[in-house]
C-alpha cells in the first residue's frame, strides 16, 4: 500500500460525489490515516455518516478563508496525532453570479473572492504548517486545477483566473519548501459532474466535448483523480514538485 501509516490531512470534503471523496477512498485503500476538514458545523452529521464508510481519524469544522481556523486545525492535528505526511487542498469557491455572467463583468469583490478562497487558502496553509513545523520531512501537498486556468472555457470566468492563480502559487511554494524535501504539486482533474460544477452554465456541454474529442474517448472519474493524487502523495512521486498533472483523459493535448 503506497500510504501505508502516512498522516493525511484532506481539506474540503462535501459529500460523495465530491473529488475529495474520490481521494478519500482510495487513500484508505492504500493504508492512510485519514483527517479531514468541512465548512460548518451544520455539515457534521452529515459528513459524518459519510465518512463512516472509510476508516478515519478525526474530522475538523474549518473555514479556510481564516487563517486563524486553519492555525486551530493543524495545532490540533500535531498536538493529538503528530505531523503530518501529506495534505490535499480540495478548497473553491466563486459566486454563482460571476460563473454565468460575463468575465467582464466580474466586481471587485467577486474576484477578490475567488482567488481567496480558491488559491490563497493553499498559500496560507502551506505557510501555517511550516511555522507551526506540522509536516514531516518528504511531506507533500497536493491541490486541484483544472483546464480553464490556460484555456478560455465557456462560463468558467473568475474561477479561471483563480485556478492560475493556485497553479503559480505552487510553483512558488514548490521552490519556498523544497530545502525541507516538502513538495508542492496539482493535479489537473477533467471535468467532473460534483456540486461546485453545477454552478458553472452548461456545463454538461464541456464533458460532451471532452467524450468526444480527448484521446480516450471518456470523462474521468473521481476515483481516478483519487489514484492520481494518492500517487503524488507517496514516495513513488519523491522527484516530482512544482508540477501541474493532467489527469483528464488527455483532453488537453488537443488542438481542437
Amino acid at each position: 500500500m503506497l500510504l501505508e501509516k502516512k498522516k493525511i490531512l484532506i481539506m474540503g470534503i462535501r459529500n460523495k460525489w465530491s473529488i475529495a471523496w474520490g481521494i478519500a477512498t482510495r487513500a484508505a485503500e492504500n493504508g492512510a490515516d485519514l483527517f479531514f476538514t468541512y465548512q460548518g458545523e451544520e455539515n457534521r452529521e452529515k459528513l459524518e455518516s459519510l465518512l463512516s464508510e472509510i476508516p478515519y481519524k478525526k474530522a475538523y469544522a474549518c473555514d479556510a478563508s481564516k487563517d486563524e481556523d486553519i492555525e486551530k486545525v493543524l495545532k490540533e492535528i500535531k498536538e493529538e496525532y503528530g505531523n503530518l505526511d501529506g495534505i490535499v487542498h480540495c478548497i473553491a469557491h466563486a459566486n454563482t453570479e460571476d460563473l454565468r455572467q460575463d468575465f467582464i463583468l466580474t466586481s471587485k469583490e467577486g474576484f477578490s473572492h475567488a482567488n481567496d478562497v480558491s488559491a490563497y487558502t493553499l498559500v496560507a496553509t502551506a505557510r501555517i504548517a511550516k511555522e507551526l513545523d506540522v509536516l514531516n520531512e518528504n511531506a507533500s501537498i497536493v491541490t486541484l486545477t483544472y483546464h480553464g486556468s490556460t484555456k478560455v472555457l465557456p462560463n468558467y470566468n473568475v474561477m479561471g483566473v483563480a485556478k492560475a492563480a493556485l497553479e503559480c502559487s505552487v510553483r512558488y511554494l514548490a521552490d519556498n519548501l523544497g530545502p525541507q524535501n516538502i513538495r508542492v504539486n496539482a493535479i489537473s482533474a477533467g471535468p467532473i459532474k460534483t456540486l461546485s460544477a453545477k454552478g458553472i452554465k452548461d456545463f454538461s456541454t464541456i464533458q460532451d466535448v471532452v467524450e468526444e474529442k480527448a484521446p480516450l474517448r471518456r470523462n474521468v472519474t473521481i476515483e481516478e483523480i483519487g489514484d492520481s493524487v494518492v500517487f503524488m502523495l507517496s514516495p513513488m512521486s519523491r522527484a516530482i514538485t512544482g508540477q501541474v498533472l493532467y489527469a483528464d483523459s488527455g483532453y488537453n493535448i488537443m488542438g481542437i
